[in-house]
């Protein structure tokens, strides 16, 4: 009887240790050449969140605008700031910043303050939503980061506003 040389044996004894991966707690991934009707997941498991920058959506809107001298939250915004809110509370783990503006009309104490009461009006319309505190950040910057730099009343309405920023959202 011959002898063969080990390394041919290797790959055999290398598939006798391989282990199968151990099944997923969660059902796998639909195949896309199924019919739709089986590719669906129950609404309750998981809601269906469009994407941030879906221009359809209305989270794709992301600044409140405010009268002059004013930091009342426009009702033609809540539904809005909803959309947003429904994002959050189903993302935990997502943070925003608030970020509070002026327009170039009075001193810049004046506007980082009417800034900041701003942000915090947004801030408070999300938490009322259900949004964790911890969730938002809110900043003001006053007039120093103008949207639009004319000196006259269309550019000064762009200004008067409070930005919602996502990290690293286009």
């Amino acid at each position: 009887m011959q002898k063969l040389p080990a390394f041919l044996f290797l790959p055999v004894l290398l598939a006798g240790c391989s282990s199968t991966p151990p099944v997923a707690a969660t059902s796998p991934a639909p195949k896309q050449d199924q019919p739709a009707e089986s590719r669906q997941v129950s609404a309750a498991a998981k809601p269906v969140i469009p994407a941030l920058n879906d221009l359809a959506d209305d989270r794709a809107k992301r600044s409140v605008y405010f009268s002059y001298d004013n930091f009342i939250v426009d009702e033609k915004y809540k539904q809005m700031l909803r959309a947003h809110a429904s994002y959050l509370t189903h993302n935990p783990a997502s943070h925003i910043t608030l970020q509070g503006n002026a327009d170039e009309r009075g001193s810049s104490e004046y506007n980082l303050a009417l800034g900041q009461k701003r942000a915090e009006a947004v801030r408070k319309s999300l938490t009322l939503h259900g949004v964790p505190d911890r969730q938002i950040e809110a900043v003001s910057f006053g007039k120093e980061r103008p949207a639009a730099t004319c000196h006259e009343e269309k550019c000064w309405q762009e200004n008067r506003r409070t930005d919602i920023a996502y990290p690293s959202v286009h």
